[in-house]
């Protein structure tokens, strides 16, 4: 049971400081209870001896404190010598108690002590007290006659002889008990001596018995490793040990490492098996099974595949070369992708995967019986980094670690032998072919001698096509760059044109509106009413040229689209409040119909969408006389609107369907005789539908009326991206020719935007304001004059730019001032920043005119020193608003 217990070398070390530490506490413990009772002896007759001396003094110095009291009471009869007096009387007798109580052990000493008693009883009866009486009662000559014997003098002196006999008897008491305690003090010594000599004794005894068993189990173990060294290397020797201590672990750790030795040794040899096994093979099928058979006993393997990567780059598979125990189709899977299942994922990942007690493995067959196999492992084989192949191993028993690393090392040396081998194989496979070509090629040199001449002149036949073909080529790259230069010039003379006719427009907007307002009532009926049809015939030729430049920027690429959030809720209101008058003149029923299952909100451009739905609206109604116009709006799929217009007009030919979506095409002559129109709104809906990603279908007949139904998917901005690319790739002929400057949206809604209902109706009065108008047209500034002086304001005109700063230098006193842009000399950019370098002019509101509305041209308005921006053909109620904004500001400056 004892040898059960683990008894380290530490215990063994604890436990003999432990007995020796008792044997030292027990030497110590007898030696300080001899010390504390001889200190007890010495404290108790050191400290009676004091007090017994102490007291023989008290009573001494009480009796003598009495004896000089009575005869200072006598000598002076002053009463407070009779104080120490009382107070000896009253304390003697105590202190005497106590003194023979001290020296109850010693006869002789209390005799002597009995005899002062009675002596310092005699002195107070018969001297102290009848002197003290006399003196009180004034018998000096009694007192003197008592004096004359001095009875009380031989008294004391009889008591002093008493005190000091006693005080010698005290003395040489104490003298015995010093002489006694020395004795005991030398018994101590030598008995302390005696203890720690035998502490030694047995201290000695305990370390030789501990250190000898140390020892002893050192030698066991250094005898052991020293038979397993002289033994030729047997590795299979083990040390044993019996003790339960570290020599013990020292002993498990050396059999451990011996261990580790023997299995390393069993690798080496091994491995240097499998590299013998390689040399002389030239065949990777042979190299596969050769390397299955040797390794798979190894191992205690029942079953192996062997696969070879076959391919490169994405094309890599692993193909199945050889199988160990396999029973036919079932020989493991023929081929995998990098990746797939677990034999893929280890070839791609590059490591070993083991799988204990895997479900649905294959079953290892044998001739009896189909056993299920309880551990998986698959080793990648590589060549400098690079997968060769890949083997899998399953075994009725669980892969050991000794197996793992037997795999490892044959792994690092194996993919050298798969490598070289099949590089000879290539080799040879390509001597091979080498050896075929070299044949078929010497046969083609025959056949080619004689076919030279037929290829000869197939050669010069197949020369002269060439030509032909490369002068097609030039003459349709010729075609194409004219078509491109076509498109191009078509772009730029809309962009141009639509500049050339704003300004005349302008003019005629203007004057025309003023005619129209007759504020001088200086026109009759009939005038008035031409003047409104002359702005009316203005607006629609401002809107056909809208439009043109909508097609010319659709063709150029340069719609931009914006995505937002398009409440469709809103949509019926905004539609009835745009057509119900058209239909309530015309007497037709306009019915608005949404879907339940539409969402609140949809993602597109919602300005676009608009004036979709206007361009089909308006169309509807300018071609039914009578009947209703439908507008309804429901889903066609999760991200898809579909909107409808239908009305009970005239209908479309179903020749003609196709023909209206093209520009300036109606159905036919007489429609346009009859209803008017460009034939530029189908047109330019169709493309803006196409922007938005979606298309448009017709269903229509002759007299029934039609129906367009146009399709919208939600826009991302994925899908955006998308579209955008689109348009732009389209636009690239023109693009790659030179920038086509084509013209953006008006601004004049976004301007007449910026007018808060507040601005409209405070400080409108413009009667005395001076404004500076720069305008080099003499149309706009006939025009601008009229319609600015009409609201009595002082009009002072500059022909272009310098004329502007000439005035300006002479006078700076103007309330406002007007900017043409496209002047002669110097234009309104540079006569803006001109302006701006004027301190006193810093703050002059400058209100920029352009018949051109492109995004640049109002940044660089802003940017030259525009205070706000506003397009021509002009609109003289927003003109007039945005001056009053800029009036108030100037105000309240």
């Amino acid at each position: 049971m004892l040898r059960a217990i683990k008894f380290n070398i530490r215990t063994k070390i604890a436990i003999g400081y432990f007995l020796i530490l008792v044997c030292l506490g027990a030497s110590i413990l007898a030696v300080t209870d001899r010390i504390e009772a001889l200190q007890t002896e010495v404290e108790s007759i050191t400290s009676r001896d004091v007090e017994i001396h102490n007291l023989i003094a008290s009573i001494q110095y009480d009796a003598i404190s009495m004896e000089t009291a009575q005869r200072g009471f006598i000598i002076t009869g002053d009463t407070s010598y009779l104080e120490p007096y009382d107070l000896g009387k009253s304390q003697w007798e105590a202190n005497y108690n106590s003194l023979y109580a001290y020296i109850s052990d010693n006869p002789s000493t209390q005799k002597a002590l009995e005899e002062i008693k009675l002596s310092i009883q005699e002195w107070i009866s018969k001297t102290a007290e009848p002197t003290i009486a006399m003196k009180k009662e004034n018998r000096s000559a009694d007192i003197i006659a008592f004096f004359q014997d001095d009875v009380g003098k031989q008294q004391m002196d009889s008591l002093r002889a008493k005190f000091d006999a006693v005080g010698n008897q005290e003395v040489q008491s104490t003298r015995l008990h010093i002489i006694d305690l020395e004795n005991k003090n030398r018994i101590l010594t030598i008995g302390i001596y005696v203890l720690l000599l035998a502490a030694t004794i047995i201290s000695l005894m305990i370390v030789s018995f501990v250190s000898g068993s140390i020892v002893k189990t050192i030698k066991q173990v250094v005898r052991t490793i020293t038979e397993i060294a002289s033994s030729g290397g047997d590795l299979g020797t083990r040390i044993k040990v019996n003790t339960n201590d570290e020599i013990k672990e020292l002993g498990d750790a050396t059999n451990r490492l011996l261990a580790s030795l023997e299995a390393q040794s069993w690798i080496q040899a091994k491995v240097a098996e499998v590299a013998t096994m390689n040399q002389g093979i030239n065949d990777l099928g042979i190299l596969a099974r050769s390397f299955l058979t040797k390794v798979a006993p190894m191992i205690n393997a029942s079953y192996g595949v062997f696969y070879i990567r076959r391919g490169a780059g994405e094309q890599q598979r692993l193909e199945k070369l050889a199988s160990y125990a396999g029973t036919g189709e079932e020989a493991g899977k023929e081929s995998f992708r990098f990746g797939e299942g677990l034999v893929g994922q280890c070839a791609l990942e590059k490591r070993v995967f083991l799988l204990n007690q895997p479900d649905q493995a294959p079953l290892i067959t044998t001739g009896l019986v189909q056993l299920e196999p309880r551990s998986i492992l698959m080793v990648p084989i590589e060549y400098e980094e690079r997968l060769e192949a890949v083997i899998e191993f399953a075994s009725l028993q669980s892969f050991t670690t000794q197996h793992l690393k037997l795999l490892e090392e044959i792994e690092q040396d194996f993919g050298i032998a798969v490598n070289n081998v099949a590089g000879r194989m290539e080799v040879e496979r390509l001597l091979s072919e080498s050896q075929v070509l070299t044949e078929e090629l010497q046969m083609q040199q025959e056949e080619m001698r004689m076919t030279t001449e037929h290829l000869e002149e197939q050669y010069l036949v197949a020369e002269q096509k060439t030509k032909e073909l490369e002068k097609a080529k030039e003459e349709l790259e010729d075609y194409s760059e004219q078509l491109q230069k076509s498109s191009q010039y078509k772009t730029n003379f809309l962009a141009n044109m639509s500049h050339e006719l704003r300004t005349p427009l302008n003019s005629i907007l203007i004057l025309s509106q003023l005619l129209a307002e007759n504020e001088n009532q200086t026109l009759n009926d009939d005038e008035e009413g031409y003047a409104k049809v002359i702005h009316t015939s203005g607006t629609d030729l401002l809107k056909l040229i809208d439009d043109i430049l909508d097609l010319s920027k659709i063709e150029a690429g340069k719609v931009v689209l914006t995505i937002d959030e398009v409440n469709l809720t809103e949509i019926p209101e905004m539609m009835k409040l745009t057509f119900n008058p058209v239909a309530e003149k015309k007497e037709l029923a306009f019915i608005v119909d949404m879907a339940d299952n539409l969402p609140d909100v949809w993602y597109t451009d919602g300005q676009r969408l608009q004036q979709i739905l206007k361009n089909l609206l308006s169309n509807a109604f300018k071609f039914t006389e009578k009947g209703s116009v439908h507008l309804q709006i429901e889903r066609a799929g999760d991200e898809t609107l579909a909107i409808s217009v239908t009305d009970t007009g005239i209908g479309i030919p179903m020749d003609k369907q196709k023909l209206i979506f093209e520009a300036f095409q109606q159905v036919d002559g007489n429609t346009n005789r009859l209803y008017g129109g460009t034939g530029l709104g189908l047109s330019i809906t169709s493309e803006f539908v196409k922007l938005l990603g979606g298309y448009i279908k017709l269903n229509s007949s002759v007299g029934r009326g039609s129906c367009f139904t146009i399709y919208l998917p939600e826009l991302s901005q994925e899908r955006l991206d998308t579209i955008q690319l689109a348009m732009q790739e389209s636009a690239a002929a023109a693009e790659q020719l030179g920038e086509i400057p084509v013209q953006e949206e008006s601004g004049n809604e976004t301007d007449s935007s910026r007018i808060s209902e507040n601005e409209q109706t405070s400080g409108s009065n413009f009667a005395g304001k001076k404004v500076l108008l720069v305008e080099d047209d003499a149309r706009n500034v006939f025009a601008l004059v009229q319609a600015l002086e009409s609201k009595k304001m002082q009009v002072t005109v500059a022909g272009n730019g310098r004329r502007c700063m000439d005035i300006l230098e002479e006078n700076t006193d103007f309330d406002l001032v007007l900017m043409d842009i496209m002047m002669p000399l110097m234009d309104g950019y540079e006569t803006m920043r001109e302006i701006r370098k004027l301190p006193q002019l810093q703050d002059m509101p400058i209100i920029a005119l352009t018949a051109k509305a492109m995004k640049s041209d109002r940044d660089k308005c802003l940017e030259a020193g525009a205070s706000d921006y506003i397009s021509k053909p002009l609109q003289m109620d927003q003109l007039f608003s945005l001056m009053r904004v800029w009036l108030t500001k100037q105000v309240s400056h």
